[in-house]
């Protein structure tokens, strides 16, 4: 906490560092079954969720659509 207050951010706590630590493991390895056991969550969709995955995919196909 004191480091996030140091650079002027705030709510930042181990469980913003948890997410932060599955996104970018699921970024480079792409391997969400050993994320979801890392995390010791039961539903591989859960654990995409959690991570923000899901958002990524909705707001890139969104900006991406065209008519």
């Amino acid at each position: 906490r004191k480091a996030a207050k140091h650079v002027n951010l705030v709510n930042i706590g181990t469980h913003t560092l948890r997410k932060t630590f599955g996104y970018h493991l699921y970024k480079q390895t792409g391997d969400v079954a050993l994320l979801q056991k890392i995390l010791n969550h039961s539903d591989p969709a859960f654990t995409l969720r959690y991570i923000g995955i899901d958002q990524d995919a909705m707001n890139k196909a969104i900006k991406e659509f065209k008519i």
